[in-house]
């Protein structure tokens, strides 16, 4: 594309947004220009995310309005009771989210399909019940979940909640890609559709359709006697985490008052990402406080959750994804006796082997798939279909956990819930979280992950994270510490390379650029570029016979990694 001409249609407009027109006005840099305007912002399989500002390369109304009349399109090309069901669009905290939410509704309302777009924001496990629960043809988030302020997104969800997969996301991509002319896109205000109702608003209703459904999945806990501390990092799971552990009888739930509220700037967590330790600073001293037994942090869109717990020094320390989610598996499946024998516990090729092997002992098949939620509400729908297995836990490694089949997205409310209740089950015995989980290690091997995000941006750094990529799909890894190669999975060319016997094999999974090197003591490192952030993702699993072992066994394969990153 040539972004000087891109640039100049841009300041052409006679009608162009005047924010947006001045912001370009001021740009006196030359690389910026080309960044904002060398590529269209990019609507792949995991949705649209991007820095918001103006641009083709940036998310603005105008490019929210292109993706939304490809959306309406490819919905019109469906049959005709299905698009008639309408959208139903949430968004988040973050800056201009309710606006890009009102864009959206006026596209879709302009074509002639009815948007529900809800009145205030809402976590986007609840987009995804809404969706199911008045049967629409699809749903759109506007959010860009952890990302740093700078930042928004556009989530697609089909009609059975989950995000779009990989068919329906290519026919939509193939609809978006005819526009050519993203200022010719009619967009219908948001007084004349609530006029003409083909804008329709969402609210109490459906809040309390939701909180009842994420009820019902978890045990009331009248008298558990626990001290919560929860945060919501300024964004949307406030009011729903506390409304549902209030109604579970959850009587001792402190608020962090600094990161109560809806923030888009979320001014004392740039970063608002449960993952990072640094956001429950404030969390922790007020857990000091109120000596509390845990504390529960939700992202700006309410769909993950971190958990800090007491370790055995008594000291506060985060518990990583796969930790949790182990943890989770483990307290479910042996607390929920009704299951029946064909449960499954759905999980990603990036997350940890320890909590399919804690699922196995609890009787329940593991099923893995690719990295994204969405993987996993697609097997969800499956099963209800075909009744092969029924669906218990999905999780995956960055915090996102969901059990119920209200929804087909991860979800920090029911997973919020379920951790305070863990919490009280095991503190009726004595225990802490830390000491559950110990007890697992114990028996099943001690399992420690990390993860190295590269952030490598701009068309150098979309280049370096294929010369890497490539590179590894060439290189011989031996092996590290004790521990000896067995297979080389490439899911982008859907092979697994068995290194011990030379053999391969087909990978019954959607084509994805992710290699996995996997070794026979269940340790394994895999490389996968980020499908919503300019990022090559690392992420190592290493398992040893004491926590030291596996910690140092850890350490050793990242620097070897590492190393061949960096030649």
């Amino acid at each position: 594309m040539d972004y000087k001409r891109a640039y100049k249609n841009w300041l052409d407009q006679p009608e162009l947004d005047c924010e947006l027109w001045s912001e370009l006005e001021a740009i006196t840099d030359e690389k910026e220009i080309e960044d904002r305007f060398y590529t269209d912002l990019e609507f792949g399989t995991g949705g649209m995310r991007g820095k918001m500002g103006a641009g083709n390369n940036r998310m603005n109304i105008y490019t929210v309005a292109k993706v939304t009349y490809g959306l309406g399109k490819y919905l019109l090309r469906q049959d005709i009771q299905n698009w008639e069901k309408g959208v139903v669009i949430a968004y988040d905290s973050r800056h201009n989210s309710r606006k890009f939410a009102e864009t959206a509704a006026g596209v879709l309302g302009k074509m002639g399909v009815v948007a529900y777009l809800f009145e205030e924001l809402r976590p986007t496990p609840e987009l995804s019940f809404a969706v199911r629960e008045l049967k629409a043809a699809g749903g759109i988030v506007i959010t860009a979940s952890h990302n740093p302020k700078e930042y928004n997104g556009y989530k697609v969800y089909g009609p059975d909640g989950g995000q779009m997969v990989t068919a329906s996301a290519d026919a939509l991509i193939a609809e978006i890609g005819k526009i050519q002319d993203v200022f010719d896109i009619p967009i219908m205000s948001l007084a004349e559709g609530l006029n003409q109702k083909i804008i329709m608003m969402v609210g109490e209703k459906m809040d309390n359709a939701f909180t009842d459904a994420v009820a019902a999945i978890c045990y009331p806990s009248p008298d558990s006697g626990i001290k919560v501390v929860y945060t919501p990092l300024h964004g949307a799971g406030n009011t729903p985490v506390r409304r549902v552990l209030t109604e579970l009888g959850y009587q001792q739930v402190f608020v962090v008052p600094e990161q109560e509220l809806p923030d888009g700037d979320f001014t004392t967590a740039p970063y608002p990402n449960p993952e990072d330790p640094a956001v429950f600073s404030l969390a922790i001293a007020l857990a000091e406080e109120k000596n509390a037994d845990i504390i529960i942090g939700t992202d700006p869109d309410g769909d993950r959750v971190g958990v800090v717990g007491r370790n055995p020094q008594g000291a506060f320390e985060i518990l990583t994804g796969n930790q949790t989610g182990a943890l989770l598996v483990d307290y479910y499946l042996k607390t929920r006796k009704s299951l029946p024998e064909n449960k499954v516990v759905i999980k990603t090729i990036v997350t940890s082997e320890l909590g399919g092997i804690v699922a196995k002992s609890h009787g329940a098949a593991v099923l893995d798939v690719l990295t994204g939620f969405k993987y996993i509400g697609e097997c969800m729908t499956d099963f209800e279909k075909t009744g092969d297995y029924t669906f218990a836990f999905g999780y995956e490694e960055s915090y996102g956990y969901l059990a119920g089949n209200y929804a087909r997205d991860k979800d920090a409310v029911v997973a919020s819930a379920l951790i305070c209740e863990m919490t009280a089950y095991y503190k009726k015995q004595g225990k802490t979280l830390y000491e559950a989980l110990n007890a697992l290690y114990e028996k099943h091997g001690y399992f420690i992950e990390d993860v190295v995000a590269l952030t490598l941006e701009g068309i150098e750094g979309k280049m370096k994270i294929t010369e890497i990529m490539e590179k590894f799909r060439k290189v011989s890894f031996p092996g590290f510490a004790d521990a000896k190669l067995i297979a080389f999975n490439d899911y982008q060319a859907g092979v697994s390379n068995d290194v011990v016997s030379g053999e391969k094999a087909e990978i019954d999974l959607p084509r994805s650029n992710v290699l996995k090197f996997v070794f026979d003591d269940y340790s394994w490192f895999a490389l996968r570029p980020s499908g919503t952030e300019p990022k090559l993702k690392v992420y190592f699993s290493v398992t040893g016979k004491t926590g030291d072992e596996a910690v140092a066994k850890k350490e050793l394969l990242k620097k070897q990694v590492t190393a061949l990153i960096e030649v």
